[in-house]
């Protein structure tokens, strides 16, 4: 039951911020956002995939493997906003 919560909560997560960076992409919008936002995302997953790891917890390996790859996705869509003729910034 513990791993079945823990999935779960994984699922709502990816599923959240992954919606973030569709949004963002589709709406060729940067508004609200931080430049710094997916860079501390970047750097933050990298340390918790770490620690998963060695903690063997593979919930938060897999979860944070993949709010590791939503955090690069989310920097590029927001890279490619910024620089795009039909920004919108809100």
């Amino acid at each position: 039951m513990t791993e079945l919560i823990g999935w779960f909560g994984a699922t709502v997560l990816i599923a959240t911020i992954g919606r973030q960076v569709y949004t963002q992409w589709r709406d060729g919008s940067t508004g609200g956002l931080s430049r710094w936002l997916f860079i501390g995302q970047l750097t933050a997953s990298t340390a918790f995939v770490f620690y998963s790891w060695m903690l063997g917890n593979w919930v938060f390996v897999v979860t944070n493997t993949l709010m590791l790859v939503t955090a690069a996705l989310g920097q590029w869509v927001y890279l490619a906003n910024r620089r795009s003729p039909r920004r919108r910034t809100a």
